[in-house]
């Protein structure tokens, strides 16, 4: 039932002009990044020829395209936060779910997997773009793995929180601007550990860009992949116990 429920959601993604728009200024907004950073490489290409141990194409054009991709995935994120929940319980064929027997486990990993599938195709489309480097120089691939295997677990974290800020709010406006604002808080709460001091280490630990900056270096530790592991599984968790408490009250 679950594979039911991610199909229709990823289906209907697809119908809609929205995911298409979206797909559509993601890669040219990120095709313009690459060609920019592609090209200031070459300019200082032959300076770093000359240093040892220089950053090379990985460092400075291909693990920080991935982490542009981040960025712009973020931004849009409240727009597909919009439609998971908000809007079938503004609309009422929320109802018909909750005739269906299905459980609120199933139906919360059915839209989490369904916003997932389709990120994942657009990520799939975002990486082509280092990989083309591969073409005409050397690439890291260990790093170019990290990177991307960061990345993916970011946006797999991005979609468990908008996914639990949808079924609070029968207002898609709302949950739009909801998940903006704490997605832009748990990507810049590393701020705050500037400043040093006693919190500065948990400020630095619950920030999303803090752990893909480690991966996005090459370096896959157990401590980041166990915080995108937990942020998913909370926030599912949440979103499962809110559905469950609107069934009751239905």
């Amino acid at each position: 039932m679950i594979r039911v429920i991610a199909a229709k959601e990823l289906r209907l993604l697809f119908l809609s002009p929205l995911a298409w728009s979206l797909l559509g200024v993601l890669q040219l907004i990120l095709a313009w990044i690459f060609l920019v950073q592609l090209e200031q490489f070459v300019q200082i290409q032959p300076r770093l020829a000359g240093l040892e141990g220089a950053p090379g194409l990985t460092d400075l054009v291909a693990a920080p395209i991935l982490g542009s991709a981040g960025s712009l995935i973020l931004l849009f994120m409240p727009l597909l936060a919009m439609r998971l929940f908000s809007d079938e319980f503004r609309n009422g064929t929320f109802s018909l779910l909750l005739s269906a027997p299905v459980s609120m486990t199933q139906i919360a990993l059915g839209k989490y997997l369904g916003l997932l599938g389709f990120l994942a195709i657009a990520l799939l489309l975002c990486l082509l773009m280092p990989l083309s480097l591969a073409l005409g120089g050397n690439l890291d691939w260990g790093k170019l793995a990290a990177a991307f295997l960061g990345l993916t677990l970011m946006v797999a974290a991005f979609c468990a929180i908008v996914l639990w800020l949808s079924s609070l709010t029968s207002q898609p406006a709302v949950a739009a601007v909801a998940s903006y604002g704490v997605l832009l808080f748990f990507w810049i709460i590393n701020l705050a550990a500037e400043g040093g001091g006693e919190a500065s280490a948990l400020f630095h630990w619950l920030s999303l860009q803090s752990h893909f900056v480690a991966l996005g270096k090459g370096l896959v530790q157990s401590q980041d992949l166990a915080y995108y592991g937990l942020v998913i599984l909370a926030f599912l968790l949440l979103a499962i116990r809110q559905l469950d408490n609107r069934r009751r009250e239905a």
